[in-house]
């Protein structure tokens, strides 16, 4: 025989005679016997969970804290009719979707079929003429010249009542 297999037995007898043992497993045996002794522990429940209340933003309407606040004298404060009012059932025009802050004027056109101020906001420059309706607060346009669009808006007196209330948009120089 060759020494490289004289090696591979010697080597293959140690390892299984290694492997066999004596078979004493009682410590082992004990343990275990001692951990299936032990109380048996519970699982606590689940938390009960509150369900979820979405929150619907509501100030959307309100005046941006980013605008100084108009001051109001309550003693002096006009008092509105129950003869001027909004027509609710009228179509809204695409510029009513709009504060009336956010439009500027910009210029002015004529031909033959009138005056027409040129405003700018809502996306670009829009043309207005008398009678179109421009801001939420049913803001109807009186007049156009050169330098300004009068308007006036029907605004809550917050009393039942409504009241119109006249604005300007002037002419925005430019610098």
């Amino acid at each position: 025989m060759s020494a490289a297999r004289v090696i591979t037995l010697v080597s293959l007898v140690i390892v299984l005679s290694a492997c066999s043992g004596s078979g004493d497993f009682s410590d082992l045996r004990q343990y275990m016997d001692e951990v299936r002794a032990r109380p048996k522990g519970s699982i606590e429940p689940l938390p009960k969970f509150q369900p979820y209340e979405p929150f619907t933003y509501s100030a959307s309407s309100l005046r941006s804290p980013f605008q100084p606040p108009v001051k109001i004298d309550v003693a002096s404060q006009q008092k509105g009719s129950k003869d001027i009012k909004p027509d609710e059932t009228r179509v809204k025009q695409f510029l009513e979707g709009f504060n009336i802050e956010v439009f500027e004027m910009v210029g002015t056109l004529e031909n033959d079929a009138g005056v027409f101020g040129l405003v700018r906001g809502a996306g670009g420059v829009h043309r207005v003429k008398q009678g179109d309706y421009l801001g939420r607060n049913h803001g109807r346009i009186v007049s156009v010249d050169e330098s300004k669009i009068d308007v006036v808006e029907i605004v809550p007196d917050g009393e039942g009542g409504w009241l119109e209330r006249p604005r300007s948009i002037t002419l925005k120089e430019r610098s």
